[in-house]
């Protein structure tokens, strides 16, 4: 009866309601694991030798969609329905949970039953496990973070954590030698990682792991790796500068699905930057089939990635990049400060009278000059600002299709500083100079500019990458752009339906 159910029955609406229950370690709805393994040769599923790993396994969508393919492909290699699951469930299917209860929920939706050895399992094991493991792994201190991870040990160490919550010490990157953990060489990697953990910094400070994860898997050289995971880190994104450069030079990287919109992945959950999924070949060498998803529309490029030292996501896009460096300009990157251009942390707030007038993120007040410990050179010149978070994301679109990209620019005036929530663009003698270059910033042409060399919900001295400096003796307005840089009335019409106007107050 249980086998019949299994083949013919089997209702995946059940993980469809799971995946929309969390934002930290998010699971994959049915259709988007579909989407992943349908990127991999079909003939995969009909080779009784094929062996599978999901080493993040969380709801089992991906064991189980899985099996499902392996249960038709080989019929004709295994005609007896029995002799073909307990084939496929012993010999071909592995996982390791990420969590205790994960590893339950696993089994349950792969062998119908949380214990392998069940009464109710498809295939009996002699163990309770079966090819689905959970090992209570330990953190690896020193100097209180975690030496594989970057945990806090305030956060997750034993004393924390007791024996009630779980560590989150997942076994594939918690150890040098990923390969024994099955002892056995794995055809295909497939999963969708946890994405982050808390470092115990402050305002919910975390650090990425779903980079690790890619690593690890990487080492076990498998034929195929198919993950998905944050797009943030296509140009930002903390801990992921060897990360990135190591993606997109490596020419094994065949195909690339981006969704700026994380929610047409996984319904109901906000992910900064949006998402993407990836098929690595060990046997491919050549560019990269990248396809950018954007409310509900695709579009496909033939792209090398390491054009640049960040991912333009939009293929669009690319082309007119390269059109407007192609003659070497210096960029507003050179010109943009530190992330603190004063020294003065986002809790800072004014003083109850000074020289100097403090911005911050309520309004404006007084501040003693003493408490400027950088950037003093900029006291006395015209400055002008943006926030270094992006307007809703930066990605997101509103209900015209369009992008704010900044949430706020403004000028300041001498004896005017501002915390860590901004950084300065640029400073000039003159207030003319400084009008010019926010007007500048307020064009589509460079907030377009900017949208490309972002993925993350933060701006960045990297976000200018893009934007050549211009002469701001004097204005500049968005046709006298397109017309400098010679773009093409389609050129334009892409930007201008990309970004929105600016709006009053400096949001754009």
């Amino acid at each position: 009866m249980s086998n019949d159910l299994y083949v013919s029955a089997y209702n995946p609406d059940v993980l469809s309601c799971i995946a929309n229950l969390s934002n930290d370690e998010v699971f994959t709805p049915p259709e988007v694991a579909n989407a992943m393994l349908d990127m991999l040769p079909q003939e995969l599923f009909r080779d009784p030798n094929t062996t599978f790993l999901d080493p993040a396994a969380k709801s089992g969508v991906f064991l189980r969609e899985i099996a499902k393919r392996l249960l038709v492909g080989l019929e004709d290699v295994l005609p007896d329905l029995q002799e073909r699951i307990d084939h496929i469930f012993q010999k071909q299917l592995f996982g390791i949970a990420i969590t205790e209860i994960t590893s339950l929920l696993a089994r349950r939706s792969v062998y119908c039953s949380k214990t392998a050895n069940g009464n109710y399992s498809v295939c009996l094991f002699p163990d309770v496990q079966g090819n689905i493991r959970f090992k209570d792994v330990r953190h690896r201190w020193k100097d209180g973070k975690c030496v594989f991870c970057g945990a806090s040990e305030k956060e997750y160490g034993d004393e924390r954590r007791g024996d009630g919550l779980e560590r989150h010490a997942y076994e594939l990157i918690h150890t040098t030698r990923p390969e024994d953990i099955f002892n056995m060489k794995f055809d295909v990697i497939i999963g969708n990682p946890p994405y982050q953990l808390s470092d115990g910094g402050n305002n919910a400070s975390a650090i990425p792991l779903y980079q690790k994860f890619v690593e690890q898997a990487q080492k076990l050289h498998p034929r195929y790796l198919t993950m998905i995971i944050p797009s943030r880190w296509f140009s930002g994104g903390r801990g992921l500068d060897s990360f990135r450069a190591n993606m997109i030079k490596d020419t094994h990287l065949r195909e690339l699905h981006d969704f700026v919109d994380a929610g047409e992945c996984f319904p109901g959950v906000d992910i900064s930057g949006g998402i993407c999924y990836f098929l690595w070949d060990a046997h491919y060498q050549g560019p990269c089939s990248v396809t950018n998803h954007d409310s509900g529309e695709c579009d496909t490029a033939l792209r090398y990635l390491n054009k640049y030292p960040i991912l333009i996501r939009s293929n669009h896009a690319v082309p007119i990049v390269d059109k407007i460096l192609s003659g070497t300009p210096k960029t507003l990157d050179s010109m943009v400060s530190s992330q603190r251009p004063f020294g003065l942390r986002t809790y800072a707030r004014p003083d109850t009278s000074g020289e100097l007038t403090l911005r911050w993120n309520g309004g404006k007040g007084p501040l003693k000059k003493d408490s400027v410990t950088v950037g003093r050179d900029l006291i006395d010149k015209w400055k002008v600002i943006v926030s270094r978070v992006f307007y809703e994301h930066g990605g997101k679109i509103d209900k015209n299709g369009q992008r704010r990209v900044l949430s706020i620019l403004e000028v300041l005036g001498p004896k005017e500083v501002c915390t860590e929530t901004y950084i300065v663009i640029d400073s000039f003698a003159s207030q003319e100079q400084a009008q010019s270059l926010y007007t500048y910033l307020q064009t589509k042409f460079a907030r377009f500019l900017i949208l490309q060399a972002s993925s993350s919900i933060m701006i960045a001295k990297n976000s200018f990458m893009f934007v050549p400096m211009q002469d701001f003796s004097r204005p500049w307005t968005d046709e006298e752009l397109y017309a400098k840089y010679g773009l093409t009335d389609e050129e334009v019409t892409f930007i201008e339906s990309m970004i929105r106007p600016m709006e009053a107050g400096g949001n754009g």
